[in-house]
């Protein structure tokens, strides 16, 4: 087999990795590509399978839309983060859209989701994998909902700042009141 440049992403992310088949390495290689997001950009609206994206550099953001236009932050990736809710065709039985968008200026790795459901339909280890990833990342967006349903507005609003703040290791918030509305 040729070599593959993601290979050493793949054995650090996938557990795996290491029991895959040559061919089936060689196909997820194959169907990668390494794309960087500018700051803004929408990389997945809900409406097709973006496929599953490693995080390298940057942060992206996950969201939901309603029909009124209000967002609502799911959560964020991070440097060596996997979004499996892009992946539609991957995870079937999710039936809610999220918007994926480039929060800063971020470099991923996307594996085309077509070839990443076939390994899943053949190699239970994958299909296990992918499940795990969407259950830990549920857990974020019951948070989520429970501070919406349950917190009022300015603990809300401070436990935001706090983690906006940590992120970004400072203690000046450099948004707008309609950014941080929008989060």
């Amino acid at each position: 087999m040729e070599t593959c440049t993601f290979a050493p992403l793949y054995a650090e992310h996938f557990p795996f990795w290491e029991t895959l088949a040559e061919e089936d390495r060689a196909t997820l290689c194959h169907s990668t590509a390494s794309v960087v997001y500018p700051r803004g950009t929408t990389i997945h609206d809900g409406t097709n399978c973006t496929g599953v994206i490693i995080v390298r550099t940057g942060c992206l953001r996950l969201y939901m839309l309603s029909e009124e236009g209000k967002e609502v932050t799911l959560y964020r990736l991070f440097p060596g983060d996997i979004c499996m809710l892009s992946a539609s065709c991957v995870l079937q039985s999710i039936t809610f859209d999220v918007i994926v968008s480039a929060e800063e200026d971020s470099e991923c790795c996307v594996i085309g989701g077509c070839a990443f459901a076939e390994l899943t339909e053949r190699v239970p280890a994958a299909k296990i994998f992918a499940l795990e990833t969407a259950v830990a990342r549920f857990s974020d967006v019951m948070w989520v909902m429970q501070q919406i349903l349950f917190m009022s507005m300015d603990k809300r609003l401070a436990i935001f700042l706090l983690e906006d703040s940590v992120q970004n290791r400072s203690d000046i918030i450099t948004m707008t009141h309609e950014q941080i509305a929008r989060h």
